[in-house]
């Protein structure tokens, strides 16, 4: 497995992530001891902040631990990852406590397990729930985003969706052993199942990093794998998003984006765009906005293509992050559904 490379920024440290470099600082055996004294759930959060750390600096790490400054500025560093971690607890957990652990932390997002819930798939999440009890239902969908309870309410069978908002309607304050309950049964039946199976699709990985290709690079990688795989190269394919895809955004979300985009960016990127994308983002700007830019552009003399690459690339990835933080939508034409 790959080690987390992101650099650790001390300010933005939480008490759970300067404990997990502590207890990493201090080696196994140390460690050791320690995670005996804990209760699972102080292990689950330390561990999850283990896993995530990535690369911490003796620098960091010397502010952190002052009063062992001599031991630590001979540890130079220490990564925190998925393998060091579950490596960690074998030593002092047992092997179902140890998988029950790890588990959460490879499934979904979030602190709490409504945090978690709350970033399964819809779909997913809705066949899970329409073999429980209505009023099962009524609780964990009161327990999510409103709109992700309205997601999911959408594909369980009707006559179930009716009656699992009656049972929210008329729900009472729910008691707290009915909640322990509820979570646990999720976690033990239904997250930790997640976990096991829910595994990233290869094709969208590797579309992906298609995406981060150059032209060039791009057009000879899937010449060279339609000869080998048509069927996978066509899937890549149609799971990637480009920057002529921009041009599926609605009027408001081509706007948002225009604001956010840095201009020489956008100009640089236009700059290798066909006309029919350029009109579409001339028409999202105002007469004057639109009518400065077409003069900039006529007036940039040649550019490189892996400038103009690079700088479609970043766009596309600001839309990205743009549409994964709600701001706009990106929709795929064949069904509708948003595209993160």
């Amino acid at each position: 497995m790959a080690i987390q490379t992101k650099t650790v920024d001390f300010n933005s440290l939480r008490g759970t992530d300067k404990a997990a470099i502590l207890l990493l600082s201090l080696g196994e055996d140390h460690a050791v001891k320690l995670f005996g004294l804990m209760e699972d759930e102080e292990i689950r959060e330390l561990s999850q902040s283990m896993a995530a750390l990535g690369s911490v600096n003796s620098t960091i790490i010397e502010r952190l631990l002052i009063e062992f400054s001599d031991m630590v500025s001979t540890t130079g560093s220490v990564v925190g990852s998925m393998d060091s971690t579950e490596r960690l607890l074998n030593k002092v957990l047992d092997e179902e406590r140890v998988n029950s652990i790890m588990e959460e932390i490879r499934g979904p997002a979030g602190r709490t397990m409504w945090d978690k819930l709350g970033n399964v798939n819809e779909t997913v999440l809705a066949n899970y729930l329409k073999n429980e009890y209505p009023q099962t239902v009524a609780v964990v969908l009161s327990r999510i985003r409103p709109e992700h309870a309205a997601a999911v309410l959408t594909r369980l069978p009707e006559g179930m969706s009716l009656e699992v908002m009656n049972r929210m309607l008329q729900m009472e304050a729910v008691q707290r052993e009915v909640l322990d309950d509820i979570e646990r049964t999720l976690r033990t039946e239904f997250m930790s199942n997640i976990a096991r199976t829910n595994r990233r699709d290869a094709h969208e990985m590797m579309a992906e990093i298609f995406n981060f290709f150059d032209r060039a690079s791009e057009q000879n990688f899937m010449t060279a794998l339609e000869e080998r795989n048509k069927e996978a190269a066509e899937r890549i394919r149609g799971l990637m998003f480009t920057f002529d895809d921009l041009g599926q955004l609605d009027p408001a979300s081509a706007q948002t984006l225009l604001r956010k985009v840095a201009k020489p960016k956008l100009i640089l990127a236009l700059k290798g765009a066909n006309e029919a994308l350029r009109d579409f983002f001339f028409s999202n700007m105002s007469e004057r906005g639109g009518r400065l830019l077409r003069e900039e552009l006529a007036e940039m003399g040649p550019v490189r293509m892996r400038d103009v690459d690079e700088a479609q690339a970043a766009v596309v990835l600001q839309a990205k992050d743009l549409a994964a933080a709600g701001e706009i939508m990106i929709v795929d034409e064949k069904d509708d559904e948003l595209v993160y």
